[in-house]
């Protein structure tokens, strides 16, 4: 539990600005945003699952690339909602 206790002639402001550095300083609002959701764990089978998609993807964006059907200019969009169509 963090303490900030009002200085002699202190301003409201200043003591506010002094409590909002502290909490930022020790961490507690990233920890706080960190557990605010629950996110479940991957299992082994959804964790295997992803890695070959994101290999079989790798793969055939290099296939693509060796070929020239795919440029740097679409592949600097890649992930950005924009589809490279066929």
């Amino acid at each position: 539990m963090l303490e900030v206790k009002r200085k002699g002639g202190e301003s409201f402001e200043a003591l506010i600005r002094r409590f909002t550095k502290k909490t930022i300083q020790s961490g507690k609002i990233l920890q706080a945003k960190k557990v605010r959701f629950y996110g479940k764990k991957k299992t082994k089978r959804e964790l295997k699952e992803s890695a070959l998609r994101r290999n079989k993807l790798t793969n055939k964006i290099d296939y693509l690339k060796r070929l020239g059907k795919l440029d740097e200019f679409t592949l600097s969009k890649r992930g950005k909602g924009n589809k490279v169509r066929k």
